[in-house]
C-alpha cells in the first residue's frame, strides 16, 4: 500500500487522542472500585482496558489513512496489547508502567546496535525530515540513544518511588515534554551539520 498524507490534525487525534482518553477517563475513576467477575478492579485497571483496544482501533486507522506506520508505532501497539494486557489479566498496575521503560530501553538498544556498526539508524527514519550531514547523524543519535535510556531509568524511579496519579500524570505531560525539550535544544547540531541545497539557479 502505497503511503499517503492526510490532515495532520487528523493524524495528530489519532496519535494523540488515546493518551488524551487515558488520562481524562484515569481522573474521572481513579478513585473508584469495579465489581466484574467476582474481582474488584481500580480505576486504573479498567481505564488500561479501554486503551488497549482504543490504541489498536486508532493505530489500524492511521495505517489506513496513510499506508503506512513506523516502527516506532509498531513496537508501542505490540507493548501496549502486552503490557496492558498482563496488568488486566493479573489485576496488577505495575506491568502497564513497565511499559515506557521497555519501549525507551528498545528503541536505546536499536540506535546503539547501529552506533556500535558506524551506522545512524535514526537517519533511516528521519532523513526526510531533517537534512543532516553523516557526521551531524551520528552526533544526534548518540545523544538520542543517551537520552532514552535515561529516559528509561527516569520512568523506573517515578513509578516505583511515586504514587498511580503521579506517574499518569508524568506519563502523559513530562515525558512528551522531555522529548519536545530534547529536540529544542538541538540547535548546535541542526546549524552545524544542516545540509542546505547550494545550487543557485543560472
Amino acid at each position: 500500500m502505497a503511503a499517503r498524507e492526510i490532515n495532520p490534525m487528523l493524524k495528530s487525534a489519532l496519535e494523540l487522542g488515546p493518551i488524551v482518553a487515558f488520562f481524562v477517563a484515569y481522573l474521572w475513576i481513579k478513585d473508584d472500585v469495579f465489581s466484574i467477575g467476582g474481582r474488584d478492579y481500580s480505576g486504573f485497571i479498567l481505564v488500561t482496558a479501554g486503551f488497549i483496544p482504543l490504541m489498536i482501533v486508532t493505530t489500524g486507522l492511521l495505517w489506513k489513512l496513510t499506508g503506512k506506520l513506523s516502527k516506532m508505532q509498531v513496537i508501542t501497539l505490540v507493548l501496549v496489547i502486552v503490557f496492558g494486557g498482563l496488568s488486566v489479566w493479573l489485576n496488577d498496575d505495575r506491568f502497564f508502567k513497565m511499559k515506557p521503560t521497555i519501549i525507551y530501553l528498545i528503541f536505546a538498544g536499536i540506535l546503539g546496535f547501529g552506533l556500535l556498526r558506524g551506522q545512524s539508524y535514526l537517519q533511516h527514519v528521519m532523513e526526510d525530515m531533517m537534512p543532516l550531514a553523516p557526521e551531524g547523524w551520528m552526533k544526534l543519535t548518540r545523544r538520542l540513544c543517551l537520552f532514552f535510556f535515561g529516559l528509561a531509568v527516569v520512568n523506573e524511579a517515578v513509578w516505583r518511588t511515586m504514587s498511580t496519579e503521579s506517574w499518569v500524570w508524568f506519563k502523559t505531560f513530562g515525558l512528551t515534554a522531555a522529548v519536545f525539550l530534547f529536540f529544542m535544544f538541538q540547535g548546535d547540531i541542526f546549524r552545524k551539520y544542516g545540509e542546505q541545497d547550494d545550487e543557485t539557479p543560472e
